[in-house]
């Protein structure tokens, strides 16, 4: 065997060098690429979700109008606007008002009452 120096390089096949450079040019367009394409899917990915949660939204809304519509078609009949006026407490002309008082009380009584009969 020949002493070979220290500053000697080993030579390198240029085959093995060529695909060595097309891996650098392949890893680096891809990488170029993702990093141009990052932020238009990042963006097109956030909008989708808000939009989907736009769409819940006027889901939700849609339906507490349904509800407040059937409410509104069922206290606009005078009955419904007696009951109400009588729940807080109006009377109608003539009509003499009574306030119970304990009426809970006499409840709970009365059940423990029937309990023991």
């Amino acid at each position: 065997m020949t002493e070979e120096g220290p500053t000697r390089r080993r030579k390198t096949d240029p085959r093995i060098a060529r695909r060595r450079l097309r891996l650098l040019w392949v890893i680096g367009i891809v990488g170029l690429s993702v990093y141009l394409y990052y932020r238009p899917i990042a963006s097109y990915v956030e909008t989708k979700r808000d939009l989907a949660a736009r769409r819940a939204e006027v889901e939700r809304l849609r339906s507490t109008r349904i509800e407040l519509e059937q409410r509104l078609a069922s206290t606009s009949s005078p009955a419904s606007i007696e009951r109400e006026a009588r729940r807080i407490g109006y009377v109608r002309p003539g009509e003499q008002l009574f306030v119970v008082q304990g009426i809970s009380e006499w409840r709970a009584d009365d059940s423990e009452h029937r309990r023991r009969s």
